[in-house]
């Protein structure tokens, strides 16, 4: 049934993106639901009239009453190992019109929740499962990732379960890894120098495991550049925006003249930062950027020089 949902809602979604204004042709239309009338935002055409609206026939005016009126629960996420289409017991001893319930009932309600935590992971493989995501879940907020990478890292260690890829490794060196892999995907890079600092693992096992997964599972990842972190170390050391569009247009140069390859672009990031730092009258120490970057100020000092020296940049120190 949610296989055809799905199918329908992307072919309502095909026919309005075709869908054009007989007068100027524009594909900018509006649905108005107030007047049940679809209408072009640059001529004003009345297009369509009775129109049907999908959405709920409650209104909410706040969040309380959103939540009384919902009759359907949270949306599906691969977070879960049972992707939250199990029904949880709550922890509150009120019934469903919110009176407190009787306490010789109250025995009764706690051997059903427990029996029901007890069905929810029935076999060793949901056990792995359940315990992995929420490793994923706890290392994602430790380094404030995005939604959208935490259900691609999930959905990346369902694959590797089904490939049998987790036998006979740690699941905190698999989720590590795993996460890394989601990182590169969704284009939000984090080092692996930050993921071992969360996870209190070695670089190099996290390492052994991201090419074992991503060879076997074929994950199609591109290498990160320096300008990926350019971004998050800027507002990390509250540079401004003018610091931020000098390190772009350093790194851009140095790439035209190939001295990016074989270069850690965490390091290359770093040093284009500090130069842009000193030339935009805000510096922060080497020590500084070395810290937010994860590199040595040696690494910095030795990638600055040589794309001062390459790039004819005057460096007042």
């Amino acid at each position: 049934m949610k296989n055809e949902y799905d199918r329908k809602n992307k072919n309502e979604r095909i026919i309005e993106e075709t869908i054009k204004c007989p007068k100027c042709g524009s594909t900018h239309l509006t649905k108005d639901y107030s007047r049940a009338e679809l209408v072009c935002e640059k001529c004003g055409l009345v297009i369509d009239a009775d129109i049907i609206d999908h959405g709920p026939e409650w209104r909410a005016f706040d969040n309380e009453q959103r939540e009384k009126k919902t009759r359907t629960g949270s949306p599906m996420t691969y977070t879960l190992h049972d992707k939250g289409l199990s029904t949880t017991i709550g922890w509150q001893n009120r019934d469903a019109y919110g009176k407190s319930i009787p306490t010789r009932n109250r025995a009764q309600l706690y051997r059903l929740r427990k029996w029901q935590t007890r069905t929810r992971i029935s076999d060793g493989t949901e056990r792995n499962l359940a315990l992995a995501l929420a490793a994923l879940d706890r290392m994602s907020s430790s380094l404030s990732l995005p939604r959208n990478v935490r259900e691609t890292a999930a959905v990346i260690y369902r694959k590797a379960v089904r490939k049998n890829l987790i036998r006979g490794r740690s699941i905190e060196g698999v989720t590590a890894a795993v996460l890394y892999a989601a990182c590169r995907q969704c284009n939000v890079p984090r080092t692996l120098e930050e993921i071992s600092k969360i996870t209190e693992m070695k670089k190099k096992e996290i390492g052994r495991n991201y090419r074992n997964i991503s060879h076997k599972l074929e994950l199609k990842l591109l290498p990160t550049t320096p300008q990926d972190y350019i971004s998050r170390f800027c507002s990390r050391l509250a540079l401004s925006n003018d610091v931020q569009i000098k390190t772009i247009e350093i790194l851009r140069k140095a790439s035209q003249k190939e001295l990016t390859s074989g270069r850690g672009p965490t390091g290359l990031a770093a040093a284009s930062l500090y130069i842009a730092s000193v030339l935009c009258g805000e510096r922060r120490t080497q020590r500084e950027v070395a810290e937010v970057a994860g590199v040595t100020e040696v690494t910095i000092r030795n990638r600055y020089k040589e794309l001062a020296k390459k790039l004819d940049i005057d460096i007042i120190m």
